[in-house]
């Protein structure tokens, strides 16, 4: 199975460069990105993602807003979030949220393997 990833991250070249990586992993293919959380549910609707990686500060909308509407209106799909900082808030933020939490200096390696595991969760 190809794990179909939409991307939720404002800065456009670390989105780009993300997906320009993703893209290289064997099972993984990136449908699309949106800078904004408030576009996420329906991109995700739209293109079909299985998994969905939010950028925990976005400047419309927190993480875990986005990964409530992403539920409801995406109910397919899994979300990890990806945040700059590992604060106890968004660590919190993300147990409670029930997500998997990938800190961005942990390299793209670890985003991968939350991905992968997020994607063996689909459904549960």
């Amino acid at each position: 199975m190809t794990i179909r990833v939409l991307l939720v991250e404002d800065n456009d070249v670390y989105r780009e460069s993300l997906e320009f990586l993703l893209d290289r992993y064997d099972g993984l293919e990136v449908v699309g990105g949106v800078a904004m959380g408030g576009a996420a549910a329906s991109a995700c609707a739209t293109l079909g993602a299985n998994v969905v990686v939010i950028d925990y500060r976005l400047p419309d909308v927190d993480g875990s807003e986005v990964a409530a509407e992403v539920r409801e209106r995406c109910p397919g799909a899994t979300v990890v979030f990806l945040s700059a900082s590992a604060g106890p808030h968004e660590v919190a933020a993300a147990r409670r949220s029930g997500v998997a939490f990938v800190r961005k200096d942990e390299g793209v390696d670890v985003l991968v393997g939350a991905v992968r595991a997020a994607a063996g969760r689909i459904g549960e």
